[in-house]
């Protein structure tokens, strides 16, 4: 049985959980402890105990542990994207690909913790000097989310420990698997006992304990945005920082003048692949009347060609549904679509194949009204919604008629319209001719209105989050 990771030791939790592989319910992939209420409290007060002389560690210390972290991660990212595709579902590929950049995450934050800048400045009263330095928040609890299951603990791991926090680790309980292998390589990274704790188990445990332990200094949550919501309302009640990355309902503008193939090849990607549990999927394909049949044809036909299979299989171009419960989730719109009247284009149904998993063909809807739920509720699966647009204008006011904003896209040959759409879509990340789905690890990611809260996770802004401001005087 894998084990807690907890104050720089395994130890076993209240209970265990085992897990399967959603490309073939046989597939027994290990058991796994989930800690109770009190492997959750020594979790906390191993990094609350650690938090002082971390956070007065040597940048070189803590660059050297994550450039350990992410070599090893990187020598064996088809090891770990093997594992990723068979507990997550996401095609061989896919999962190979994610831990590789988990491992690039890594690597930038071990240089990041070498450049953490402060300023020095004139004070306005004479024979004074100020300086503004930045020191971490303390004990950061990480709650983690299925989808991205080594790449996004990876890009909240990273910086808390570049910037001299402590961990609190809880993965989603569908991919503890995961979350461990990455636990046992940061394991032997060289980090103090009690820096980094991993302790899996269900959030009506683990994440309530981080949520209400005035010890815990922030909480970094992805998830969705029901949960989003109890955390802000948790960490606001006793003033904890908080960093929130929740729903989005992305859309993707095709406008009339887009290269067809470019703009098919985004929508295909961006709507489907990874089964479309992305938050940052294009669910909503807006496009301009004018082309509106000819783009809705080529998609369908693209779609069909599509293999939908076993994750770990060759040729395989979508995996399969992570569980029952999501597969019930994606099913149940496909149904709700069409009795708002939406027309079934392709796909929407339940496949049968070797193993047995959790299968579902591509679903494409056109003729949608923007008004119906399900081109309105984040779905979390391979379900697309095509809505006409009459002109650009009109497809603005579309793409922007959301609760969420985390990115959104346009397809155009004209630069006077990409260059507006940039500037006045109401999103966090704006694509021009590339899918919605697929940011750099480099950069700030995250969204706007109902999708994201706090700042920026990833790049250089993360510093924002996971460190305070200071501001000293000293009379010469």
């Amino acid at each position: 049985m894998k084990q807690l990771y907890i104050d720089g030791q395994w130890m076993a939790g209240a209970g265990v959980t085992t897990t399967r592989s959603p490309s073939d319910r046989s597939d027994v992939i290990a058991e796994y402890a989930s800690a109770g209420a009190e492997q959750a409290a020594l979790a906390v007060a191993a990094a609350h105990a650690a938090a002082p002389a971390w956070g007065l560690s040597g940048v070189q210390q803590r660059a050297d542990a994550l450039d350990a972290i992410g070599t090893e991660i990187l020598a064996r990212k088809t090891e770990l994207g093997t594992l990723l595709s068979r507990e997550e579902g996401k095609t061989l590929p896919e999962g190979i690909a994610e831990a590789g950049r988990a491992g690039a995450i890594f690597k930038f934050f071990a240089q990041e913790a070498l450049r953490v800048r402060g300023d020095r400045l004139a004070s306005v009263r004479p024979g004074i000097e100020v300086d503004v330095t930045r020191e971490p928040v303390g004990v950061v609890g990480i709650i983690a989310p299925w989808n991205f299951p080594i790449a996004i603990p990876a890009w909240k791991i990273a910086p808390a420990l570049a910037y001299g926090n402590t961990v609190v680790f809880k993965p989603a309980e569908l991919v503890p698997g995961c979350a461990w292998a990455l636990a046992e390589i940061i394991s032997r990274a060289g980090l103090p006992p009690g820096v980094f704790n991993l302790a899996m188990g269900p959030g009506r445990v683990v994440g309530e304990a981080m949520l209400n332990e005035s010890r815990v200094n922030a909480i970094s949550f992805t998830g969705s945005t029901s949960t989003g919501e109890r955390v802000m309302l948790a960490c606001a009640r006793r003033r904890a920082r908080m960093q929130l990355e929740m729903g989005g309902k992305n859309p993707l503008v095709v406008l009339a003048d887009a290269d067809l193939d470019v703009a098919v090849n985004a929508a295909l990607q961006g709507s489907f692949f990874s089964t479309g549990q992305r938050c940052t999927a294009s669910s909503r394909l807006i496009v301009d009347e004018q082309i509106y049949g000819k783009f809705v044809d080529a998609l369908a036909g693209r779609m069909a060609a599509l293999k939908v299979g076993h994750a770990l299989h060759q040729g395989i171009d979508i995996g399969p549904v992570v569980d029952s419960s999501q597969l019930e989730q994606d099913l149940s719109y496909i149904e709700i679509a069409k009795g708002e009247g939406a027309r079934l284009v392709c796909g929407g149904e339940r496949l049968r194949r070797d193993t047995d998993g959790y299968f579902l063909s591509p679903a494409l809807f056109a003729d949608c009204e923007p008004g119906m739920r399900h081109a309105r509720e984040e779905i979390f699966g391979p379900v697309a919604s095509v809505i006409p647009a009459k002109g650009y204008d009109h497809a603005l006011a579309l793409a922007n008629d959301t609760e969420f904003g985390l990115t959104a896209g346009i397809c155009t040959t004209s630069l006077k319209h990409a260059t507006h759409f940039k500037r006045n879509a109401k999103a966090g990340m704006v694509m021009v001719n590339v899918p919605t789905a697929g940011v750099d690890y480099h950069v700030p990611f995250g969204g706007t209105k109902g999708s994201s809260f706090g700042p920026r996770e990833q790049g250089s802004n993360a510093v924002e989050f996971f460190t305070t401001v200071k501001t000293s005087y000293t009379s010469a």
